[in-house]
């Protein structure tokens, strides 16, 4: 049986499959998109899907570090109702 990648959270740090993440994705232009399928080009990041890891990403800007670009409070409230819509 193939194994699953394994990605990190950047809220908890915790390791799963990475189809068990939220993809947040920096394109080439430094644009950021939610990336559901997981396979749109640029530099991926990845959260739990629930509401604590996104608010811990958030006040530790670790989303912003990883990523190396400003994260609009747009994008956060769209991860926002991602999560919340489950």
């Amino acid at each position: 049986m193939k194994s699953q990648p394994q990605r990190t959270c950047m809220g908890c740090n915790s390791k799963k499959n990475k189809k068990d993440f939220i993809r947040i994705v920096k394109n080439k232009e430094n644009h950021i998109f939610l990336d559901r399928t997981g396979k749109l080009e640029g530099r991926g990041a990845y959260l739990c899907d629930n509401i604590q890891c996104l608010e811990k990403a958030m006040k530790t800007k670790r989303l912003e570090r990883v990523l190396n670009v400003k994260i609009s409070d747009e994008i956060y409230e769209n991860l926002r109702g991602v999560i919340l819509d489950k």
